[in-house]
């Protein structure tokens, strides 16, 4: 005890000696990255347009990675810097944004920004550089470049257009008797006609008949035309591929016309977004749609601390409250570059290109490796379906899962399906 009790403080303050050294280490290394020349990576996002509700909250996923990895020193011992500008949800202002990245800015690195038509014209862009390209949910772009320092950052797998409904059709083949007849309502956009195109090949692969399927312009403004349209021709099912505001006004007009199909939804971008959700409130009943993640207790637990850190933020930054589509993914995808460059110990884009090819990669969104294409290797689409919602539902009931059934895939099914559409639509 007596020898113990003497070598007790030494010990102490041996102790206290190592961490403070420890803690300076880290400051003066720290301190050295922020006086280097920083790493710059560039993107175009959309900020304004019918995309921003979905654009904002990834641009904050990106800013709260930035904020975290220059607290930790940066990368290969620079700190890192995001450039980027607001392509207004317009893909026409794509090109011009990625052209002054790369020949004004000089970035050293190159993200997509969201969604398939943004990512469709930067990518002939970025190709003459030869820079490494990581997509946020754009849907198949690589299809006819075959480029390969492309990377997709959207669960679809290797089939990439079927993946969008092929949960629809599976939902419907379990019914008894099971649906026959199938109607296409189709936003005339670069996502949704990739979307609807995969729809087409799951029809013929599950013994489907299309009795109605037609396109309606992106500017449409009035949707009863085109819901009355589809209700004429009686399909069973209706899959609709859209953009945020056709998704909206199809499901607005679906209710105003009574229309009960025994199954609708499928490709619908932007129900997933709390504004949205907020606005239909219980008109989503019934609706099957595509999901990307949930907050499920399996799904949560790897993001559990993100999701903290963005919800304390959301509020100030003006973007969607929870940020549980794009603000995970944002921050997700931006990690995966970061993770590729301390994995290659480089930014020369062909080395990197190969840590991305060659490496499983885990983040808060889940884990995946890259096949042919630069696509998944294996699927993580999700169909859920909505119920249950009452008027003036707010952020609590959209923070959970109660009002919302994972159907497929098995593997994160948490329930079953409301069969037909009339009977959730209450």
């Amino acid at each position: 005890m007596l020898q113990y009790l003497k070598t007790k403080p030494f010990a102490c303050a041996a102790g206290v000696a190592v961490t403070l050294a420890a803690v300076a280490m880290f400051i003066v290394s720290g301190a050295q990255a922020q006086n280097k020349e920083p790493i710059k990576i560039g993107f175009g996002m959309s900020l304004t347009g019918p995309l921003a509700a979905n654009g904002k909250q990834a641009l904050l996923g990106m800013k709260i990675w930035e904020e975290e990895t220059n607290a930790k020193g940066g990368l290969l011992g620079r700190p890192v810097k995001i450039i980027y500008y607001d392509d207004q949800s317009n893909p026409s202002t794509v090109p011009g944004i990625y052209t002054k990245l790369l020949d004004v800015d000089k970035v050293d690195l190159v993200l997509g920004g969201y969604a398939t038509n943004m990512n469709a014209p930067a990518l002939p862009v970025v190709m003459q550089k030869g820079k490494t390209y990581i997509s946020l949910f754009a849907l198949d772009v690589n299809h006819e470049f075959k480029y390969p320092k492309y990377f997709s950052v959207l669960p679809t797998g290797p089939q990439t257009k079927p993946s969008f409904t092929e949960g629809v059709f599976q939902i419907a083949q379990q019914q008894n008797p099971k649906p026959q007849t199938l109607g296409l309502v189709v936003e005339d956009a670069e996502f949704s006609n990739n979307a609807c195109e995969g729809a087409r090949e799951n029809a013929k692969k599950f013994n489907m008949k299309i009795v109605y399927d037609r396109k309606y312009p992106p500017a449409t403004t009035d949707y009863t035309p085109v819901v009355r349209a589809v209700q004429a021709a009686n399909p069973d099912i209706v899959i609709v591929c859209s953009y945020p505001l056709g998704s909206v006004g199809i499901v607005q007009a679906v209710r105003e016309l009574n229309y009960k199909p025994k199954i609708i939804g499928g490709a619908m971008v932007g129900l997933q977004a709390t504004v949205f959700k907020s606005k239909l409130g219980p008109k989503l009943n019934g609706i099957i749609n595509y999901e990307t993640w949930v907050p499920s207790e399996k799904m949560m637990k790897p993001a559990e601390e993100f999701f903290k850190k963005y919800q304390a933020k959301a509020g100030a930054e003006g973007v969607d409250p929870l940020g549980y589509y794009l603000g995970g993914w944002g921050y997700a995808y931006i990690s995966l570059l970061g993770d590729a460059i301390a994995g290659s110990k480089s930014i020369d884009d062909n080395k990197i290109a190969d840590y991305l090819r060659k490496n499983t990669h885990k983040t808060i969104m889940g884990d995946w490796a890259y096949g042919p294409g630069g696509e998944w290797t294996k699927s993580g689409m999700m169909q859920v379906q909505y119920h249950n919602i009452k008027d003036g539902a707010g952020l609590e009931t959209w923070k959970g899962m109660d009002y919302q059934t994972v159907l497929t895939p098995a593997d994160l099914k948490t329930g079953n399906v409301i069969y037909p559409y009339e009977k959730a639509a209450q």
